[in-house]
């Protein structure tokens, strides 16, 4: 009985232990607005849309060069963005802060919705 006890108690000792990895976690888009009518909230809106969907496109891989690669790629997209007067890039965080000409600074997060950035309502003209 004893046995049973300290294995059923390591059972669920392993089972509680977080995962560490958070990008499908910020990643996820459950419950939240969805992107193309947050787009509509404005240019700068539509901008961060883009530049989160730029950060989700170039995710290929989970090791820290790979997230490295990613946020350099998504920075890059993001410095061809009108509005765009700073970028904070975070490799390992998988976010990046963006602040804006109005002075809105704001977090953008992977948007993995299967739309590329130019497929953003509003971020043109």
């Amino acid at each position: 009985m004893r046995r049973v006890l300290l294995v059923a108690a390591s059972a669920i000792a392993l089972a509680a232990c977080p995962t560490y990895d958070r990008y499908d976690k910020l990643a996820d888009q459950k419950g939240l607005l969805p992107a193309d009518e947050f787009a509509k909230y404005g240019r700068e809106a539509a901008q961060k849309v883009a530049i989160g969907r730029a950060l989700a496109q170039a995710h290929k891989g989970t090791s820290e060069a790979d997230y490295a690669r990613q946020m350099g790629e998504a920075v890059t997209f993001a410095k061809t963005m009108s509005e765009v007067i700073d970028i904070k890039a975070d490799t390992l965080g998988y976010f990046m802060t963006i602040q804006f000409k109005s002075g809105w600074r704001t977090s953008v997060l992977p948007i993995p919705d299967g739309k590329t950035p130019e497929e953003t309502p509003g971020i043109k003209g």
